[in-house]
């Protein structure tokens, strides 16, 4: 991927720049319109999409990393194409979920504005909506192809919300484990949290660098059913929302 600028009218730069952003601005108001309990003022999720940029960039820089390691590594050993691709997609979901939960803690753990389970949703969904916005900009602003940014308003960032939903499910559970002393539970809630958008954002990728017709099948059978459970296990965790404290 190779970031250029051409030259570019200012209506153009704009259309560019809506076609990476409006997607998941459009998703970030749905999960907002969802948390019918004690909104979460502006500053919060300001500060949950920041740091969502910094785990872009922050999974820039560590998967260019494992990219070299894992050359270094099936250079030596040999892989067959399919062997790669699984490696790639697993070392991908465990980088940039890890890092999404990263920045998603430090943000927002300790927030007395965490007070309601379905914050730790919104705030999930936030931070990996303000990743796939940046990560949504550079390859449109790499490319400048707009049906790229249709595959990606349609597939991507929804798929990113998607991996949020069952990070930030868990996240809000392990925040009332904790409230009520139940640390051991909290932690577990915690990595059940991470490890659950690591295999969706692995299977989703995996899928798609296998490659093949049989995986291509798989992908959009896995994404159609996935986007539904996410529909339906949003409006649950909305209608059945607690308080923590």
């Amino acid at each position: 991927m190779v970031f250029r600028i051409p030259d570019l009218s200012i209506s153009q730069t704009l259309v560019y720049l809506a076609a990476a952003v409006v997607p998941a601005a459009v998703l970030m108001y749905y999960i907002y319109r969802k948390d019918k309990y004690d909104k979460e003022p502006r500053s919060m999720l300001v500060k949950c999409i920041i740091g969502g940029f910094f785990a872009a960039g922050a999974s820039i820089i560590l998967e260019y990393g494992a990219d070299f390691l894992e050359e270094l590594y099936f250079t030596s050993h040999g892989a067959t194409a399919f062997d790669y691709a699984v490696v790639t997609a697993v070392l991908v979901g465990l980088i940039e979920e890890g890092t999404k939960f990263f920045f998603l803690k430090r943000a927002t753990w300790h927030s007395p504005e965490f007070n309601y389970r379905f914050d730790g949703m919104v705030y999930a969904v936030y931070v990996s909506l303000g990743f796939a916005a940046l990560e949504n900009a550079i390859y449109i602003f790499s490319y400048y192809d707009l049906s790229i940014a249709l595959q990606r308003a349609i597939l991507t960032i929804p798929a990113h919300m998607s991996f949020a939903v069952y990070m930030g499910m868990y996240y809000g559970r392990a925040k009332t484990s904790e409230v009520t002393g139940r640390l051991a539970d909290s932690t577990f809630l915690q990595w059940t949290g991470y490890l659950s958008a690591v295999l969706l954002h692995s299977v989703y990728d995996g899928a798609l660098m296998v490659g093949t017709p049989a995986s291509i099948i798989f992908f959009y059978a896995f994404v159609i059913l996935l986007d539904l459970f996410v529909i339906k296990t949003i409006r649950r965790e909305s209608r059945t929302d607690a308080p923590i404290y």
